[in-house]
C-alpha cells in the first residue's frame, strides 16, 4: 500500500504515519519542517519518501504529489491520500490583524485540501480505485466564539469533501471524511476550556486507519464526540447561543504571530530512511517555523482539531 500524508511531522499526521508504517505501507510524508520529517522517517520501519513543502504552495505540493506517484508507479501508484495538514488560532473579525490569520487558516485548512487531492485524481480515476481522505473536525459542526476562522474552515472542509464524494460516486475513487474531536497534543494543552473525550494520537490513528480501510464516508473520532456534535446540531439557536456565548476562547496570540512571513527556500525531497535523494525543488514563501511554534500553532498539523 502507498499512502501520501500531509501535515506528517507532528500530532495526528505523525501518528497516522506510524500506524501506516506499522501496517507495511510505503509513505509519502509532507510537512514544512525538513529536519523533523527526516527524524520521523528514520524512526519508522520501511523505506519512505519525504517532501519538505508548505501545503499552501500549490505548485510545490503538486510537484511533490507527482514525484510520489512516479516513485510508486511500479507498485501500483498511490492508494490513499490523507489531507491532514491544518492550523488553528484564535481569531476575532473586529481586529484587522486577525484578517491575515483568517486567510492563512482558510488557505491551509480548505484550499490545501484541493491542492492535495488534485494531482492524484486523474491517475486514480484511470485505475478505477483509490481513497481520498480529508481530516476535518467536529469544530465544523457549529460555530464557537473566538474560533470563527477555524470553525468556518472546517465546516467548509466537511462540505467540500461531501461534494467531492458525491461527484466521484461510481468512479472507483472513494472519499472519506474524518472529524476528530480533541486529540491529546502540546497544542491542546494550551486550550483554556474543557476537552471532553480527549484521545491519544496513536489511538486516533488506529481508529482512523480502520475507518479508511472500511471506506466509511464520514466518521467522528472518538465516537462519543460524534454524539455530542449531533446533539449540538439539533439545539435551537437560542439555546446554543445562551450555552456557548461565555465559553473560554483560544488565545489570539497565535492569530497574530502565525502570519509573520519570511521567504524560505525549500527543497522537496524523496528519501528512504537511510538515503536522501532530491526529487523536486520548489521555492516557497512560508511563515517562519519558529514563529509558528512560538504561537503554539504548527502550520504542519493542527492537532487540537475540535478547536
Amino acid at each position: 500500500m502507498n499512502v501520501f500524508i500531509t501535515g506528517a511531522s507532528s500530532g495526528i499526521g505523525a501518528a497516522l504515519a506510524a500506524e501506516y508504517a506499522r501496517r507495511g505501507a510505503t509513505l509519502g510524508l509532507v510537512a514544512r519542517r525538513a529536519e523533523v520529517l527526516a527524524q520521523l522517517a528514520a524512526s519508522l520501519p520501511g523505506a519512505h519518501h519525504r517532501y519538505a513543502v508548505d501545503v499552501t504552495d500549490k505548485d510545490a505540493l503538486i510537484a511533490a504529489a507527482h514525484a510520489f506517484e512516479q516513485a510508486t508507479a511500479a507498485s501500483g501508484g498511490t492508494d490513499v491520500v490523507i489531507a491532514n495538514a491544518g492550523i488553528s488560532a484564535g481569531v476575532l473579525t473586529e481586529h484587522y490583524e486577525d484578517l491575515a490569520a483568517l486567510e492563512r487558516i482558510y488557505a491551509t485548512n480548505v484550499f490545501a485540501l484541493a491542492y492535495t487531492f488534485h494531482p492524484f485524481m486523474a491517475a486514480m480515476r484511470a485505475r478505477g480505485r483509490g481513497t481520498l481522505v480529508g481530516v476535518a473536525s467536529v469544530a465544523g459542526i457549529r460555530g464557537l466564539p473566538g474560533t470563527e476562522a477555524y470553525c468556518a474552515s472546517k465546516a467548509a472542509a466537511i462540505t467540500y469533501l461531501e461534494s467531492l464524494r458525491v461527484g466521484l460516486r461510481g468512479s472507483g475513487v472513494r472519499v472519506v471524511t474524518i472529524a476528530p474531536g480533541f486529540i491529546r497534543t502540546p497544542l491542546t494543552a494550551r486550550n483554556p476550556y474543557p476537552m471532553p473525550f480527549l484521545t491519544d494520537p496513536d489511538v486516533f490513528a488506529a481508529r482512523a486507519a480502520r475507518a479508511i480501510e472500511r471506506q466509511v464516508s464520514y466518521t467522528v473520532i472518538p465516537w462519543p464526540m460524534g454524539v455530542v456534535a449531533k446533539l449540538l446540531r439539533l439545539l435551537p439557536n437560542a439555546l446554543f447561543d445562551r450555552a456557548f456565548a461565555g465559553r473560554q476562547r483560544k488565545p489570539r496570540d497565535a492569530a497574530t504571530t502565525i502570519t509573520t512571513p519570511a521567504t524560505t527556500s525549500t527543497t522537496a525531497t524523496t528519501a528512504t530512511t537511510a538515503t536522501t535523494a532530491t526529487a523536486t525543488t520548489a521555492t516557497t514563501a512560508a511563515a517562519s517555523p519558529a514563529a509558528g511554534a512560538a504561537a503554539g500553532a504548527r502550520p504542519d498539523d493542527a492537532s487540537d482539531r475540535a478547536g
